[in-house]
């Protein structure tokens, strides 16, 4: 049976800073202290459909360990109350390097707390100044220490395409992101959202976004970099739904764009076999595991045309024991 995580939101709550590009209630649709009896319904909810004792109580959307005390101590009892059920198995949360500290910690471990992830979007501190995240490398790097020397699991977000921001540091984040070892990953494009800095920015014409083109090339390196080092990548591209396409300006947002980057990737290695193996003729045979034919193939099948274009007539052929990403072509 599926398991999965009840997502909660805390727009805004205690977040000391307004960055470059963040709009809470663009990103969540809610703007409206998260109260206790909302947890109970959306777990109410959750419960009906699926079991979960595998999945977390998830609080995100805000600063959650920089709120007052006592309201999150209030979030905090009425979801432990279902761990405390063996109905989930944990309570994730989300906030910022500079918010956590050896008190915080071991509230969050009283009240089940599994898994923190820390928002340092990049670990360039000329990035993070011209975005006004008001941390630096050094915060994230002290908060990942505390962190893991409590065994909670680690969870770290990066951006690509901020302000300042160019495709070389974003890989030089990732490289300082795979140092720390993390257990998973979230990599999300920048969106200019209305009622951001950003937006201001772009509409002076100091600011240019990434293009999903352009974001997709970065972002399939970084899936990789990420995954060869048996790193989880548990989101790429921010979520769609909320009110995010209401207020979306520009930039990198596709509600599929992780599939975009993935069938890159594909597109890449046959490329690369049809050339390092010197295939000739007009019809090639492409092997890819039985779970991956999508990947391959790509939305719309653009990779199957791309290669048409090419002057070739592709046979897809699956075989079950080919892992994610293993391809093999031949003429």
């Amino acid at each position: 049976m599926k398991h999965i995580n009840v997502a909660l939101f805390v727009p805004d709550a205690g977040c000391p800073h307004r960055c470059s590009f963040c709009n809470q209630k663009t990103i969540s649709g809610k703007i409206t202290p998260l109260r206790p009896e909302e947890i109970d319904h959306a777990v109410k909810i959750a419960l009906k459909t699926v079991s979960c004792n595998e999945g977390e109580i998830a609080f995100f959307g805000g600063s959650f360990t920089a709120i007052d005390k006592d309201y999150m101590i209030c979030l905090l009892e009425r979801a432990y109350s279902y761990v405390n059920q063996g109905l989930f198995k944990g309570i994730r949360i989300s906030t910022r390097p500079d918010c956590i500290d050896d008190d915080i910690l071991d509230a969050l471990k009283r009240y089940g707390v599994s898994a923190i992830e820390l928002g340092c979007q990049s670990m360039d501190d000329e990035v993070l100044l011209l975005n006004k995240r008001g941390h630096t490398e050094s915060d994230v790097i002290k908060a990942v220490r505390l962190i893991k020397a409590r065994g909670f699991e680690l969870g770290l977000q990066m951006m690509t395409g901020l302000y300042g921001d160019t495709d070389e540091k974003a890989i030089k984040t990732a490289e300082k992101i795979i140092a720390l070892c993390p257990d998973t990953v979230r990599i999300y494009p920048t969106i200019l959202l209305e009622g951001t800095d950003l937006c201001e920015l772009y509409r002076k014409g100091l600011y240019a976004p990434q293009t999903v083109e352009e974001a997709a090339e970065l972002c399939k390196k970084l899936l990789l970099m990420f995954e060869k080092e048996g790193i989880r990548v548990i989101r790429l591209g921010l979520h769609s739904g909320g009110n995010v396409e209401e207020g979306f300006v520009a930039g990198p947002y596709h509600p599929a764009f992780r599939e975009i980057c993935e069938s890159k990737i594909y597109l890449d290695k046959v490329l690369y076999q049809l050339n390092e193996k010197s295939i000739t003729g007009d019809e090639i045979e492409i092997t890819v595991g039985s779970s991956f034919v999508s990947m391959l193939t790509g939305k719309k099948k653009c990779n199957i045309l791309k290669l048409n274009e090419m002057g070739y007539k592709v046979k897809i052929v699956q075989n079950q024991e080919y892992e994610k990403y293993k391809v093999s072509v031949r003429g």
